[in-house]
């Protein structure tokens, strides 16, 4: 295993209101935000000093989200993606978006645990 498998890599906040986040955010925490265009949304990425800390996106842009209410999502780091997504379902979690690519981040799936908590599974770039 590699140095890197089984941390919280990152972090993410996913809101309907992210001027409302980024404002409370950056109070409470400290946190600066830069905006970082993605295909159909904005994504803030959260900095502590030079340092990334966290994501902030909007859900409201997200379908299938309508339902869903304001949460926070963690990614653990994997060294193997696919392994990881075939145990997750073999234990009994189910995968929400299969595998993707994200350039210069790394390869991503969304699944729940056998508990039901959603969370992210990833092999950083």
């Amino acid at each position: 295993m590699s140095a890197n498998h089984g941390k919280v890599w990152w972090t993410e906040l996913r809101t309907r209101d992210v001027p409302g986040a980024l404002k409370y955010y950056k109070a409470v925490c400290g946190w600066h935000f830069e905006p970082m265009p993605l295909p159909g949304l904005v994504y803030q990425v959260g900095r502590r000093g030079d340092q990334p800390v966290v994501g902030v996106m909007d859900i409201g842009r997200l379908p299938g989200m309508e339902e869903v209410p304001p949460h926070w999502v963690s990614y653990f780091a994997v060294d193997d993606l696919d392994a990881a997504v075939e145990a997750t379902e073999q234990s009994g979690g189910r995968v929400i978006r299969a595998p993707f690519t994200i350039p210069h981040i790394g390869r991503i799936a969304i699944l729940t645990d056998p508990t039901g908590a959603a969370m992210g599974l990833m092999t950083p770039d």
